[in-house]
Order: C-alpha cells, then sequence, then structure tokens
C-alpha cells in the first residue's frame, strides 16, 4: 500500500487534481487530471503517470447542471475506484486568498476556515469553490487532515511600500494592501530558477503568469519584491474575462450616471471584460489568435501592449532587468504573444530567437540580447504536495 497526498484546486469552471506519492520526494504525480468547462460543456480528462488517458468511468458523461460540489464528489468516488492499493493520507488545496494571517500553508481547522469565509469577497471566482471543496472532503474524508497553500503567501516578502495604496492610513490598518496572487506559480518558478540561470537566478527576474488570469512578479534573490495584482485578482494586466488595472472613476460611472448597480459592476469586472469584452468573441486567447475578425486581434494587441506597460513599472523596483520568464498558458504555448510583448520592449535590449520562440524553446532570446528570456512550464500542483508532506511531516511529529 502506498501513502499518496491528494491535490485539489477547484474553481468556478474547473476542478484540477493530482495524486503524488508520499514516500519518494519530487516523484511525478501518479494520476493528473481536470474537469474543465463546468456549468457550459463539463469535460474530464485524467492521465496516469506516464502520460497516457486514464479510463473515465462514471465521469465519460457529465451534466451541464452539475455544480462544483456535485462534481467534486463524483471525482472523488472515481479516485476511490482508481486508488485501491493506495491510502489518502491528506488533501492539499489551492486556496487563492490568505489575507495578512497567512504567511505560509496552514492545517485547516474550524478557525482557520472562518479567517478564510471573510475574504471571499475578494476573490468571488475561487475562493468559495476553494472552501466548497474543503468543506465536501470534510464530510467524506472526516479524519484526514487537509492543508491549505494560499496564491497570497509568496508576496508576503514585499516591503510595506510595495504593499500600500495611497489610501487613509486606517484603511491599510484594516487590511486594504496590495495582497498579490499567483503566488504558488510564483513559488515553483523561483524553485527551478537556479535550474535555468544559474547565478543569474538571485538577480533581477520578472515572472509573467500569462493564462485565463495574468499577474507579473518582480523577484530578487528569488523572493517577490512587487507584483501587478493588489487587493483583488482584478488588478494589473488585462487578463481573459477580467480588465486589469482600471481607473476607479470607470467603477464611479458606472454606478453614478449608468444606474449599474455593485453586483452588475462585479460581473461586468470578473466576467464580461478582458479578452472577451473587448474582442466579443472569446476569453480564450488559442480562439481569438485563430480568429481573422478584427475585434480579435485588436483584444490580442492590447493585452500584448498591457503587459509590456505593467511588466515596465516593475523595473523601478528592481533596477534594472536580468531575465524574464513566460509562464502558464498563454506564456508557456503562445508565441505570438511573447513575440509582441517582447516587441514593445526592446528598448530594454531584449532579442528574441525567432526558431526558438516559436517552438516553446526553454531559451527564446538570442546569445547578445542583454535580457535572457526564457519559457519555462509552472506546477503549482507539486508546491502544494511539498507544502503538504510537510505540515503533515510536522502534525504527526
Amino acid at each position: 500500500m502506498t501513502d499518496v497526498i491528494l491535490i485539489l484546486n477547484a474553481g468556478s469552471s474547473s476542478i484540477k487534481f493530482a495524486l503524488y506519492p508520499v514516500s519518494k520526494t519530487g516523484s511525478p504525480p501518479l494520476i493528473t487530471g481536470k474537469i474543465a468547462g463546468i456549468k457550459r460543456a463539463p469535460v474530464f480528462r485524467a492521465l496516469g503517470p506516464t502520460g497516457g488517458d486514464l479510463p473515465l468511468g462514471d465521469l465519460a458523461v457529465l451534466d451541464v447542471e452539475e455544480d462544483q460540489t456535485a462534481l467534486t464528489r463524483r471525482l472523488l468516488c472515481w479516485l476511490e475506484d482508481h486508488t485501491q492499493g493506495d491510502s489518502i493520507i491528506a488533501v492539499g488545496h489551492r486556496v487563492v486568498h490568505g489575507g495578512r494571517q497567512f504567511s505560509g500553508p496552514a492545517l485547516l481547522d474550524e478557525n482557520v476556515i472562518g479567517e478564510l469565509e471573510k475574504l471571499q469577497a475578494l476573490a468571488p471566482l475561487h475562493q468559495p469553490y476553494n472552501l466548497a471543496a474543503i468543506a465536501l472532503v470534510s464530510v467524506l474524508m472526516p479524519k484526514i487532515p487537509q492543508i491549505a497553500c494560499f496564491d497570497t503567501s509568496f508576496h508576503r516578502t514585499q516591503t510595506r511600500l510595495a504593499q500600500l495604496f495611497p489610501l487613509p492610513r486606517h484603511f491599510a490598518d484594516d487590511g486594504v494592501l496590495r495582497y498579490g496572487f499567483h503566488g504558488l506559480s510564483y513559488d515553483y518558478i523561483a524553485g527551478v530558477l537556479p535550474d535555468h540561470l544559474g547565478d543569474k537566478s538571485e538577480g533581477r527576474v520578472i515572472v509573467a503568469h500569462l493564462g485565463n488570469g495574468a499577474s507579473i512578479c518582480a523577484l530578487k534573490n528569488r523572493r517577490s519584491v512587487a507584483t501587478s495584482m493588489g487587493f483583488t485578482a482584478l488588478d494589473g494586466l488585462m487578463m481573459g474575462s477580467r480588465p486589469g488595472s482600471l481607473d476607479v472613476g470607470v467603477v464611479l460611472h458606472l454606478i453614478q450616471d449608468q444606474g449599474m448597480t455593485p453586483a452588475e459592476v462585479q460581473d461586468l469586472l470578473y466576467t464580461n471584460s478582458g479578452l472577451r469584452g473587448v474582442s466579443g468573441i472569446s476569453n480564450n486567447m488559442q480562439v481569438l489568435l485563430e480568429t481573422p475578425h478584427p475585434h480579435a486581434q485588436e483584444a490580442i494587441d492590447l493585452f500584448c501592449y498591457r503587459a509590456a506597460a505593467e511588466l515596465s513599472a516593475l523595473l523601478p523596483a528592481l533596477g534594472g532587468l536580468d531575465a524574464i520568464i513566460f509562464t502558464a498558458g498563454i506564456g508557456e504555448k503562445a508565441p505570438i504573444v511573447r513575440k509582441q510583448i517582447c516587441g514593445h520592449l526592446t528598448w530594454l535590449g531584449i532579442c528574441l530567437e525567432e526558431s526558438a520562440n516559436a517552438t516553446n524553446a526553454a531559451v527564446i532570446s538570442t546569445p547578445d540580447s542583454t535580457v535572457d528570456v526564457l519559457v519555462i512550464p509552472t506546477n503549482e500542483e507539486e508546491v502544494i504536495a511539498a507544502a503538504t508532506c510537510r505540515l503533515v511531516a510536522g502534525s504527526d511529529a
């Protein structure tokens, strides 16, 4: 019998999961998979340790009416059928917002969960679903310890100035701060940087996490010193369905002059802006890249321009730049987007190697480029698995 750790990443439209062996540190997962397209066209896929597809069983057909909790329950049943001989000893969760209280992973109990529930309004596309998965596991596996790993924790190394908003100081005292997100992804990249950059890994590095959610992070000594996202996951870069940085006067105009309710504005900003809003076609970058409509091209152009602008805004925090790392779905798989972003940054001395970029090579800059440009796949689940192992071992001790 093998002791294993289950990793769950439950969001508004997908549930990602992985099963890692406990005894072999750094080993690849035994099973990985995802239920995608929830509430639209849900589909399930699972891969074994060698990357081959596993039988879908009862999850071959998913009902569009099933919510995340119902699908998570079915997924746990499917996993039980595929882990015969294995014993799940802990469950690690991605939790988007940890607020000021949590600067690292936390063993979940009623008090911790209560604190996380207070943060739901700050991450409405993620936090409620993260907590719903935790609640379900508590019911189905009541004796199994659960660990929360936070996307905000990685950025707690930033100075107070990097976290402050220019508002009356009592707001900061009440927790209105720049928290930053995608920290699990940045944590992974920081961990593998020495393998790719050698001594430069301790230098001035900007990581661009570009996916349906997107942000960038400035690293020095592989620690976060500044990031594009702030109090919520709406800030910074243009995203799949979120606008990124926006004049707050626009929000006031929508409420005061356009008569929109706060709920309508929230829906606009979280689900109907960004690539989807500008293109009027899709929030999916790949769909837009394959669409000849001029609105699709304008959305891509704006995404790349805004990414370059936000990246440039982080340079003062670093005092220069040694390397740029592209990661996540768009960052890893969209050469045109990388080329266009870097095209706005040639003044930094960046020069891409066209053929390397076109094939998503690990290094896509030329040897004489002033700034190294790399593509490194991220692995948030591995970070969660390692943290879960550490905390479970510590609690056992």
